[in-house]
């Protein structure tokens, strides 16, 4: 009679996405805390209460973790940028917009881990996170691209050129009310009422140029 090691069971699709799930989360706190630097393999495991084995038999290391971290929450936050938005039928244009802003800026404030952690990276600028940093790198390209295209409908008199340059003070904008937000307290939906402010203003000084010279 043949003797055999009897199967071991199978982890299902589902326990292990909540495995991954609960790996990320736990991530996404000590990371958030303490950095890339103070973050660990085991102390995500006494946080998530999983295995370091677990870990390690969903990320190769704590870099591709990290960049995990930075993609999730980055999707989320992009879920609520692509949300249609509530809008009054009697608001104006420029309300229109301001509105469209608070909400990226309340989107933000909900799901912060991709752009606080993104920016440390690209901060310190330490070799030893390429794929988080890349990750980080990729999210914001992603970004722009789709502020773009929201403002080449929205202001749809400007040059490509000039929405670019409203892509980039955009973009430099979020950067520093979010890291003035961590600082200071701001709420992230006014400081992008304010933001709002900017772009508009910008905008209508581009139009106004153009108005000059012809």
């Amino acid at each position: 009679m043949e003797l055999r090691a009897a199967p071991q069971p199978r982890r299902t699709r589902a326990n292990g996405e909540a495995s991954r799930e609960r790996i990320l989360d736990a991530a996404a706190v000590i990371a958030g805390e303490r950095g890339f630097e103070g973050t660990s393999i085991k102390l995500v495991s006494t946080t998530s209460g999983l295995p370091v084995s677990s870990i390690y038999w969903h990320f190769m290391d704590k870099d591709e973790l990290i960049a995990a971290v930075i993609d999730r929450c980055f999707h989320r936050w992009l879920e609520n940028f692509d949300r249609a938005v509530d809008v009054p039928v009697d608001a104006s244009r420029d309300e229109m917009f301001r509105i469209v802003l608070r909400n990226t800026g309340d989107a933000l404030a909900l799901y912060p881990d991709f752009l606080r952690l993104g920016l440390m990276l690209i901060l310190e600028r330490r070799p030893v996170e390429p794929t988080a940093r890349k990750k980080f790198v990729e999210t914001r390209r992603t970004a722009a691209e789709r502020i773009k295209t929201f403002y080449a409908t929205f202001f749809s008199a400007l040059s490509g050129n000039e929405i670019e340059s409203l892509v980039t003070l955009s973009v430099a904008l979020a950067d520093g009310l979010f890291v003035a937000e961590q600082v200071e307290g701001l709420e992230l939906a006014n400081s992008f009422d304010l933001m709002a402010t900017a772009i508009l203003s910008t905008a209508q000084a581009f139009s106004d140029a153009r108005s000059t010279t012809h």
